[in-house]
């Protein structure tokens, strides 16, 4: 029963990161192309999580955490170069 909905968590999280990616490459602005890496930054720790959930190991929880703390030090720069026009002050 956990592999039929480890499938179908599987597929849904694919579906959002073709919608992502679809927001990332047609955004109107840049604003919105960073929440769309953003986005699929919090998609690929969800695949990273499920993978570790098929696989029965936590070296991949790790590695999610990992991801989640690049993905948000990526996006505060990303907001303070679109704000200010320069990361480092």
């Amino acid at each position: 029963m956990i592999d039929l909905a480890l499938m179908i968590a599987l597929a849904c999280i694919a579906l959002a990161v073709l919608l992502n990616l679809y927001r990332l490459l047609r955004g109107p602005t840049a604003s919105d192309r960073i929440l769309a890496l953003d986005t699929m930054v919090i998609n690929a720790i969800a695949l990273i999580i499920l993978f570790g959930i098929m696989e029965k190991t936590t070296v991949y929880f790790e590695a999610a955490l990992l991801l989640a703390m690049v993905g948000f030090v990526g996006t505060v720069a990303y907001a303070k170069f679109l704000l200010r026009g320069d990361i480092v002050e």
